[in-house]
């Protein structure tokens, strides 16, 4: 019984994950898009709409396919008062958004901050932020009901603090029990990489799609993976950590404290180093963007080699998990010449059958993605 009210609960979930993505939608569209049967799918919108999950709307559909007959009635998720905020931390910045339950945003703030050395300090200017912003956006702070989280590091699951030393000043640290003590609402924290995948499989280019792998390209390395349409994090949380597979055991030591790790060859801070010398300008990540819009040879040479090293990696996890897309973000996200490179490596290393069902694209959500996934997360938890 329980694995079935398990299954049930899953096949909810991916009805509410579709609407929030897709907006309002028939009864049928909800069965051909989740697999499930017509039955089942009414079934579930029942329970749905008996406890003020969805609404049906007062407008209707087309008939599929331009079919005659009546058109079906809608349904969409219901959007309760209140809201949520969505807290990103990356390594030089936070990000606040804070959105309806429905994830429209109604204010948002970023700040330039040194996030790793102090994490105290960084979490004290979260939380002003959040209070900032839900005064911008006219939302009372009793009507906050949630705040999804992102942080640059992985999250051990057991503890929910952060597990290497990427981050020196929050070792040990919980960084969601510490923002909950400071804004006295559930709090709840995912890593950059999985919260960028989630971005794009709710709001972004991955909307629909249910196997993906989302790469994050910027001062690091890192993976989400959606199978299913849901985010896999393995047993400890730390699942996707492709920066850290070892590519030369006599390499360079890594800040995880390996040797030899991929992200020692290919994070953005790495190749800004490689190209510098040869440039009378003090290069940034923004500025090589333009050079390889601009096609800029050297540029454009180092950022497909970089892209080749990260496809041959992601090949062999393609060929374990077969999935329909990848997705690059982060700040070197949408480099025309580290997708090209990636794509190369993926269609020659992946097995062909493979490689023949895989699509590799920039994300649609640009720096924006970690946020948006914060908010699409803070939902999530309070609508299950």
């Amino acid at each position: 019984m329980a694995s079935l009210e398990r299954l049930r609960e899953n096949n909810r979930r991916a009805i509410t994950t579709l609407l929030a993505s897709e907006g309002p939608m028939s009864r049928a569209d909800l069965a051909r898009a989740t697999g499930l049967s017509r039955t089942t799918v009414s079934s579930l919108v029942s329970e749905l709409i008996a406890h003020d999950h969805v609404v049906e709307t007062a407008d209707r559909g087309r008939p599929h396919k331009g079919g005659s007959g009546r058109p079906p009635l809608l349904v969409t998720l219901s959007t309760p008062g209140g809201g949520v905020a969505g807290v990103d931390i990356g390594h030089r910045h936070v990000r606040v958004a804070v959105a309806d339950r429905s994830g429209a945003v109604l204010a948002e703030d970023t700040a330039a901050v040194d996030v790793d050395e102090d994490g105290g300090a960084a979490l004290d200017r979260a939380a002003r932020m959040v209070r900032q912003s839900l005064r911008v956006a006219g939302l009372a702070r009793a009507n906050l009901h949630a705040v999804g989280m992102c942080v640059p590091a992985p999250l051990d699951r057991r503890s929910a603090s952060i597990r290497t030393g990427i981050l020196p000043g929050w070792r040990q640290l919980s960084p969601a029990e510490e923002l909950h003590r400071r804004l006295d609402v559930p709090v709840f924290a995912d890593n950059d990489a999985n919260l960028g995948a989630l971005a794009e499989l709710t709001r972004g280019v991955a909307r629909g799609v249910a196997d993906v792998v989302y790469v994050k390209v910027a001062s690091g390395l890192g993976a989400g993976i959606v199978l299913g349409g849901r985010l896999h994090r393995g047993a400890t949380g730390i699942a996707g950590e492709l920066g850290h597979v070892q590519i030369g055991e006599d390499g360079q030591v890594c800040r995880c404290g390996n040797r030899g790790c991929l992200e020692t060859l290919v994070a953005a801070p790495r190749l800004v180093e490689l190209l510098q010398p040869a440039y009378d300008e003090e290069l940034s990540v923004e500025r090589i963007l333009e050079l390889d819009g601009d096609d800029d040879a050297g540029v454009r040479r180092v950022l497909s080699d970089a892209g080749r090293v990260i496809g041959r990696a992601l090949a062999d996890l393609c060929n374990s998990l077969n999935p329909e897309l990848v997705v690059v973000g982060g700040s070197l996200g949408r480099s025309a010449s580290l997708g090209d490179g990636i794509r190369s490596s993926v269609g020659r290393y992946a097995q062909p059958d493979t490689a023949a069902a895989l699509r590799v694209v920039s994300g649609e959500l640009g720096d924006r993605a970690e946020v948006v996934g914060a908010v699409s997360l803070a939902i999530a938890r309070i609508s299950a």
